[in-house]
């Protein structure tokens, strides 16, 4: 291989800069027992990633700049915040690698529940709670309570599901999920609810409020840089999964809130929207909220 300083590359770089050849002896040092698809994709993230550098003739104290991020999203990260997903959020990069796999999923033509990010703030230790029964235990004054349920059905049968379980979390309205605040209890404002024999869930919520990323990591100095707001519209996160069918990651946003054209993380897109209708009768909600999701069986 000629990596000689002062040559041009076949990319026609300015000269001295190594090119193609460096390029391809990288991606060439995989070894025979490298799988298929690890071998495709790390093909293209070095291709794309030298390109880049190329392109934008980047400097070391740069390259450092985007290490030193990377270590401080890792050091900032713990079972109850991803720091570094944040950062893949702000970019975009989370809700497009959700769209590619939802397109994927929704290929058989059916009407699946449509997906969303994950992420930061997802806990795998929310407890299972009874349908029916609250996740606000903190409620402040400003916050308004809704009844939320709804029936998780099969998208090819359109039958019921029994025993799915529908993850919910959300933020209270001062902007912070529970581990984030040291006022709420314990897993407030988030839990487990399986489904009955006919597919129905029900649980009492916050209707949820406008607030922004973190701005003490990483994340929140990239928003920064790009001169950019915080701010995420108004949702709740689900997860739905049942045996025998395609889980599904999601959010919903109130149709009324603010930031759903420019949401910091990109995560708004048609079919996630939702409204608070008035809800009477019921000393322990003003608001009603009706949210059904359709389940992809595996193949």
């Amino acid at each position: 291989m000629n990596t000689e300083m002062g040559s041009t590359t076949q990319n026609g770089d300015a000269e001295g800069v190594l090119g193609q050849e460096f390029t391809s002896h990288v991606i060439e040092s995989m070894g025979p027992n490298t799988s298929p698809r690890t071998r495709e994709v790390m093909t293209a993230f070095i291709q794309h990633v030298h390109d880049f550098a190329r392109e934008v003739q980047l400097t070391m104290d740069e390259w450092m700049l985007g290490v030193q991020m990377i270590n401080w999203a890792g050091q900032m990260s713990t079972d109850r915040r991803n720091e570094g997903q944040l950062m893949c959020d702000v970019i975009g990069l989370e809700s497009l690698v959700d769209n590619i796999t939802y397109q994927a999923a929704a290929r058989s033509g059916k009407p699946v529940t449509a997906s969303a990010i994950l992420g930061p703030f997802w806990r795998a230790d929310a407890p299972i709670r009874p349908n029916g029964s609250t996740i606000t235990f903190n409620t402040p004054k400003d916050g308004q309570v809704a009844l939320m349920h709804g029936k998780v059905t099969c998208a090819e049968t359109g039958a019921p599901i029994a025993n799915a379980v529908v993850d919910i979390w959300q933020a209270s309205t001062n902007g912070l999920y529970e581990q984030q605040d040291d006022k709420q209890e314990e897993h407030n404002l988030r839990g487990k609810f399986v489904t009955d024999a006919n597919g129905d869930y029900s649980l009492y919520c916050l209707r949820p409020t406008p607030y922004p990323v973190p701005n003490d990591g990483p994340a929140g100095k990239l928003l920064s840089m790009l001169d950019r707001h915080e701010w995420r519209p108004a949702h709740i996160h689900l997860i739905i999964q049942a045996d025998g069918f395609k889980p599904v990651t999601t959010q919903i946003f109130d149709e009324d809130s603010k930031y759903l054209e420019d949401d910091s993380v990109f995560a708004v897109k048609s079919g996630l929207t939702v409204k608070f209708n008035e809800r009477k009768g019921d000393p322990q909600a003003t608001l009603d909220l009706e949210y059904n999701v359709t389940l992809a069986p595996k193949k």
